[in-house]
């Protein structure tokens, strides 16, 4: 089964979820031991509804939850000032401020204005008009610096992720990403969208460079490399560095023959381009289609792999194809 990839909101809801729905249940079982029956129900109400998002979430990974969750948080809200008064401002502030971390910052802000709204409609309420005001004032500042800091986090976090991703020399996508990759492509050709390529590579006799030349002069290679796999790739390829002078291209595409054609296509660019200083420098390949039979990119992968070491052992500058080793 493919890895659900973490998400820092799914988290936050699941968190929050819990805490909240064991301090409620709590104050239902209090009230309920007092004999108030209507708010202990009240409260058992409240525990059900929000139990429900964060037991989808958590079972699916699906962060949209939260959205839901944020609405039944802020409806929960309006009817615990109904019922409690004044006492519920406190846990008003609290849901005005979690809704940001729980849903997309927009439906946050939709359920803060209409929470406000409809608690300067209820009657009784405030004790006066300046009383009304502080509050919806101060709500609206909660409201306001809570999506200033959910937009800077978002914006924060989907760099981090960005840059956790890529190769910092060559800027292509790094392994984590590769793994991310090769699991949506299985993904898609079991579900007969698409069918897929694999092919490794490495520089052929990188030791070599980096012994008489220096690491700089082995960066520089893998950087042009990189440079010159980016460029070969078509509008649905993807070329990630698998670690060292390793490399590995997905292609789309449904034949052997097509592969095959790539795969020359990539090796012959290499050599025809790419320099160092001790002149020319080439690369071998391993390459393999996905097949029916192969349910993880494990085994794909493997094939390739497997692949590239003939190519290495057959002399290096050329290729394999995983099918030419049966």
């Amino acid at each position: 089964m493919k890895p659900k990839r973490r998400d820092f909101r799914l988290d936050i809801i699941v968190l929050l979820g819990a805490i909240t729905a064991v301090t409620i249940a709590s104050f239902g079982l209090y009230r309920g031991w007092q004999g108030q029956w209507a708010m202990a129900v009240f409260d058992l109400g409240v525990v059900l509804a929000v139990a429900s998002p964060v037991a989808y979430a958590w079972r699916t990974g699906d962060a949209r939850a939260g959205n839901v969750l944020a609405v039944l948080n802020t409806g929960a809200s309006f009817g615990a000032c109904v019922m409690l008064g004044h006492t519920a401002l406190g846990w008003t502030y609290l849901v005005l401020l979690t809704n940001f971390f729980i849903a997309h910052r927009w439906t946050a802000v939709i359920c803060n204005l209409l929470l406000i709204v409809a608690m300067q409609l209820l009657p009784g309420f405030f004790h006066d008009g300046v009383h009304a005001l502080s509050m919806a004032v101060s709500a609206v500042l909660v409201t306001v610096f809570s999506l200033i800091f959910a937009a800077r986090t978002q914006d924060d976090r989907v760099q981090l992720e960005r840059l956790a991703a890529m190769d910092a020399l060559t800027g292509v996508p790094n392994r984590r990403s590769m793994e991310r990759a090769l699991s949506e492509a299985v993904d898609r050709f079991q579900r007969d969208e698409c069918c897929f390529g694999l092919v490794v590579l490495d520089l052929d006799h990188f030791k070599d460079v980096n012994d008489q030349y220096g690491h700089a002069a082995g960066d520089a290679a893998i950087a042009d490399l990189a440079s010159i796999l980016r460029f070969e790739m078509r509008r649905n390829d993807q070329v990630f560095r698998f670690g060292g002078e390793e490399f590995v291209a997905l292609l789309e595409l449904d034949s052997r023959d097509a592969l095959e054609s790539a795969t020359e296509r990539i090796r012959k660019s290499v050599r025809g381009s790419l320099r160092g200083p001790g002149g020319r420098i080439t690369i071998s390949l391993g390459a393999a289609l996905l097949r029916e039979q192969e349910k993880t990119w494990h085994d794909w992968f493997s094939r390739a792999d497997a692949a590239l070491y003939r190519a290495k052992m057959a002399g290096r500058d050329s290729y394999v194809i995983a099918d030419d080793l049966f």
